[in-house]
């Protein structure tokens, strides 16, 4: 008969149901409250958060608390990436990371050509890359994802939580028992949240064998005891599978839908730790051939010189590149070297080379005119080019062709594409044309030279078949013949090993 009368009042009930949200929300929270009235753990009554509640996070919170310190004593971020990863290699493959560091590929530079330096450092990339296979790659992200979890759990601000159950309590002092007092729920709905966020990250079934092996072994203890930690991990998880603190949090917030938001933000650390290490190699490496070019540069520029210092342009700088660097519209690409190409021009071309060929080209008496030809070409085109490189340089002024184009365009550029297109252009194009001296001068001048190389083995000879008026020549030239001659092919050699340098080719 009670069953019958049961079942007619659910019955009845859903006949004349409410339709009101409201209603239909205050119905499903004292739904809530009954069942976590009956829960196995008993945090909550009556608007309130009882005592054992604030004993459960004090018993985690005294547990972990070294484990927190620990943490917050580490400044440097990647350090436990750091740790983790050396925690897996074995000693030879630690000497291999070792030499790709930058100190030691430095020091390995120190007395050594760097092309030999560099042949040792790319195979030693090579070994590097083949330490990290899948299965170890595996088992490091796993062992990192364990420590960030953990970390991530012991760094909850439980004191934070725990002082609002007792307000005398003292962080870190666990010397005294703590009077926690029942509170008002509303006060740590937040918190409850907060905690979730961080305790249901923790494996409902994990093996924490690793983790706590590599804390013996790189901090020589356990910042958590296994035994504690298995303790506090089996207890969270049976909180969890009870689902009270999220019928706590429900209830609090009067918020029935309500479910747990966490996610565990993974970050893989060896793949970016194996590409930083080769491209800081790598990034060495370039540094030291750079230096090795600049230092070889330095010493082309003394003996040709006599200066490192050579500036003879006042437009084509690296003072006006800088200005188009910053706005990122390109760059001056050929400074260097055609400042050398001027300045050549301008100090030997026009006097030693000019010396030496009007003695051979115009007072010369060839056996043949097509063996002076490629010379008198060269030497002409030499002195043209010297002309040219003054027009180039003039016309990039601000109130010149090329400079006042670049300078009506310039305030647009920032946000006018078409203007940093057209900027982009006339600074590639003065590139392509700056090259094409360089080039060009450098191929005249080792025509010159190799005549020249020419001309003082026949100098040498008892009677000369290229030149047949040497000792005529003798009477005319101001300087000694072979002296003019040898210092002439020296500096051109020297000037071509210069550009050679200064554009790679």
């Amino acid at each position: 008969m009670a069953e019958s009368q049961s079942f007619f009042a659910k019955l009845f009930s859903s006949l004349f149901k409410s339709d009101d949200p409201d209603a239909e929300k205050k119905r499903r929270i004292k739904q809530i409250s009954k069942a976590l009235s009956k829960a196995r753990f008993h945090f909550y009554k009556n608007d309130e958060v009882l005592p054992s509640f604030a004993k459960l996070l004090y018993d985690i919170y005294k547990a972990v608390f070294p484990a927190k310190a620990m943490f917050m004593a580490q400044e440097n971020a990647n350090r436990l990436k750091m740790m983790a990863i050396n925690y897996s290699l074995n000693e030879k493959e630690h000497e291999v990371v070792e030499s790709l560091m930058e100190e030691n590929i430095k020091a390995a530079a120190q007395g050594t050509p760097v092309e030999k330096v560099d042949a040792e450092v790319r195979q030693n990339i090579d070994m590097f890359l083949q330490i990290f296979n899948g299965e170890k790659i595996a088992r490091i992200e796993a062992l990192y994802r364990k420590l960030m979890i953990f970390k991530s759990f012991c760094s909850f601000d439980f004191y934070f939580t725990l002082k609002k159950f007792d307000s005398s309590l003292r962080e870190g002092e666990f010397t005294t028992t703590p009077k926690f007092e029942k509170i008002n729920a509303e006060y740590i709905g937040e918190d409850l949240k907060d905690f979730i966020a961080v305790a249901w990250l923790l494996p409902e079934r994990e093996d924490w064998t690793d983790m706590m092996k590599f804390f013996k072994e790189t901090k020589g203890n356990e910042p958590v005891s296994a035994g504690i930690w298995t303790k506090i991990c089996n207890k969270i998880n049976s909180i969890r599978l009870s689902r009270v603190f999220e019928m706590m949090i429900q209830v609090i917030t009067k918020d029935p839908n309500y479910m747990p938001d966490f996610s565990y933000n993974e970050q893989p650390i060896v793949d970016a730790f194996i590409d930083k290490t080769r491209n800081d190699a790598e990034k060495t490496l370039n540094s030291l051939a750079l230096a090795q070019q600049n230092n070889k540069i330095d010493g082309l520029l003394e003996q040709i010189f006599g200066t490192t210092a050579v500036e003879r342009l006042s437009n084509y700088t690296a003072t006006n590149s800088a200005i188009y660097e910053r706005k990122g519209l390109g760059s001056f690409d050929y400074v260097q070297p055609l400042n050398y190409y001027k300045a050549f021009l301008l100090d030997f071309v026009k006097k030693d080379v000019r010396e030496f060929s009007d003695l051979v080209l115009v007072r010369g008496t060839w056996s043949t005119q097509a063996l002076s030809a490629p010379m008198s070409n060269a030497y002409h085109a030499l002195i043209e080019s010297s002309d040219a490189v003054l027009a180039f340089d003039a016309k990039i002024a601000e109130d010149a062709d090329v400079g006042s184009r670049i300078k009506t365009h310039m305030p647009r550029a920032e946000r006018d594409k078409e203007a940093k297109n057209i900027i982009g252009t006339l600074i590639g194009d003065l590139n392509d044309e700056a090259k094409a001296m360089c080039v060009d001068g450098t191929k005249n001048l080792i025509t010159i030279a190799k005549t020249t190389k020419t001309l003082l083995e026949d100098y040498a000879k008892p009677k000369g078949e290229v030149i047949i008026n040497w000792k005529e020549l003798d009477k005319f030239a101001d300087h000694p013949v072979k002296e003019l001659g040898v210092g002439v092919y020296k500096h051109i050699y020297l000037f071509a090993q210069l550009m050679q340098s200064c554009l790679g080719s």
